[in-house]
């Protein structure tokens, strides 16, 4: 298991520190003789960049840290690791209440996911993958809810993020898949055993996905210290100076969207921001940008290696016509180039929610469309077909028409990128029984969230400070 705090250098907490990484030495002992499922908040939505609030509890056991019988069936190490949290916690004077107050929260959480988030115990919760994606989304609601501007990360949240993202994840250190190796014996055999090695998409999605995140705290923390400040939305009249301050509210040239009212708003120096901090700014937006377009990439992987609920392909109608409409379904027939921009632009989107309803209608077809290529064939899964596919060429007309509608919902969600999740993907994400897929596809699914609030956030104090170059030129 990954230490839980790699670079809390940046966070001034003393002895705090010291007492959390003793904390991680009793996790990785405690972990060898006891095995019990991670923990979960209420069941959410599945967005992309939005969702509601819960958050995980310590996931340290250390209610009984004083008596000595609470050690029993523990190995040598765990009981050194208790003696010392002990030690060290009479020594910093860390309140017994705080930590009865951590033991009922994790006692809370650890409840709710034995129970599959149904309190009633009836038998009606969900599954361990959907508890423990909701726990993650939950976690990141919390902890990113109300984070809005440029700045880093509070101490104390960055640091239940950390220690509590690296318990969720800790669940993936015990999904093993067996594999056969050479083994040589004493006398100079060579036999072959099984032996057991991480699954190859944890293996390599999430060290990816740890990187990513470590990556975006780190843009946030070099933001302590700027040129520009925030004021909140209707609190200061436009193009006012902030009472006491150097820093000015502009309009700017493209307002925002009046459906993020909340979002406080950048005050840039009447002389404009420095052409350092622009530099850097940029610099970090195209960071962002490129952990935004890896996060997504993962996401988008894992969700196509689920598998399509029964219930989802039972609502699809039998012709791939019906979904899209007419009009699209002849120019997609007709058209010798295709172009999905110029069929875009001729659908006149005005919001969203419209994006959203043809996004579902595309993803639909192209479903359908695929499943009469592969009526042959018994597997589900689209990447399995692949080599059927191949072998009856880009002739059929029904392939020509999925690769189209595949080349559509792309564009469609690029011109649109706080899309939330289709109909399709939700389905799956609520139907999932892989945990493995489950952790993979909601750590990508925050992290892709957080990554494009941080482009979006750097682009207004952009355009705040190019709207004030041209008040001033003008």
């Amino acid at each position: 298991m990954d230490t839980i705090c790699t670079s809390d250098e940046n966070c001034d907490l003393g002895g705090f520190q010291s007492w959390h990484s003793s904390m991680d030495q009793t996790d990785n002992s405690v972990a060898e003789t006891m095995s019990y499922s991670r923990l979960s908040g209420d069941s959410l939505s599945y967005f992309r960049s939005n969702s509601g609030a819960s958050a995980l509890s310590d996931d340290n056991i250390y209610s009984d840290v004083d008596s000595p019988s609470s050690w029993q069936g523990l190995k040598t190490p765990a009981r050194r690791a208790l003696s010392n949290l002990r030690i060290r916690r009479h020594e910093h004077g860390f309140d017994q209440e705080i930590v009865d107050l951590d033991m009922e929260l994790m006692k809370e959480r650890f409840s709710k996911l034995l129970l599959g988030e149904d309190m009633s115990g009836s038998g009606l919760g969900v599954c361990s993958a959907v508890t423990i994606s909701n726990a993650i989304t939950n976690l990141y609601a919390s902890i990113f809810g109300q984070h809005q501007r440029l700045e880093p990360l509070h101490p104390e949240k960055k640091l239940m993020w950390k220690r509590e993202m690296n318990c969720l994840l800790s669940v993936c250190d015990y999904i093993l898949e067996f594999a056969p190796t050479l083994q040589s014996l004493e006398d100079g055999t060579t036999v072959e055993v099984m032996t057991t090695r991480p699954r190859p998409d944890i293996y390599v999605n999430l060290p990816a996905l740890k990187k990513l995140d470590a990556m975006l705290l780190e843009i946030l923390d070099g933001f302590k210290e700027t040129e520009f400040c925030y004021a909140e939305r209707g609190s200061i009249s436009a193009n006012s100076s902030l009472s006491g301050s150097f820093r000015r509210i502009v309009q700017p040239l493209t307002p925002r969207k009046e459906d993020k009212w909340w979002l406080p708003v950048p005050c840039i120096p009447d002389n404009g921001l420095s052409e350092k901090l622009k530099k850097l700014l940029k610099q970090k937006r195209n960071c962002a940008n490129q952990i935004y377009k890896a996060a997504m990439a993962i996401n988008n992987e894992i969700l196509s290696e689920m598998h399509i609920p029964e219930s989802f392909v039972a609502s699809l109608p039998k012709s791939g016509r019906d979904c899209i409409g007419d009009g699209i379904y002849r120019y997609m027939c007709n058209a010798e180039k295709f172009s999905p921009n110029y069929l875009l632009d001729s659908l006149n989107i005005t919001s969203e929610h419209e994006a959203l309803e043809l996004a579902d209608k595309v993803e639909a077809s192209m479903y359908i469309w695929r499943r009469k290529i592969c009526t042959a064939c018994s597997k589900s899964s689209w990447e399995m077909m692949k080599d059927f596919i191949s072998e009856m060429g880009k002739s059929n007309k029904n392939y020509l028409l999925a690769e189209r509608a595949e080349i559509l919902l792309f564009y469609l969600k690029q011109r649109y990128p706080e899309l939330s999740q289709t109909t399709l993907d939700t389905s799956k994400i609520q139907y999932n029984k892989d945990v493995g897929q489950a952790v993979l596809e909601s750590y990508s699914r925050v992290l892709e969230g957080m990554s494009f609030n941080i482009v979006a956030w750097i682009e207004d104090v952009l355009i705040a400070d190019r709207t004030l170059e041209c008040n001033i030129s003008s």
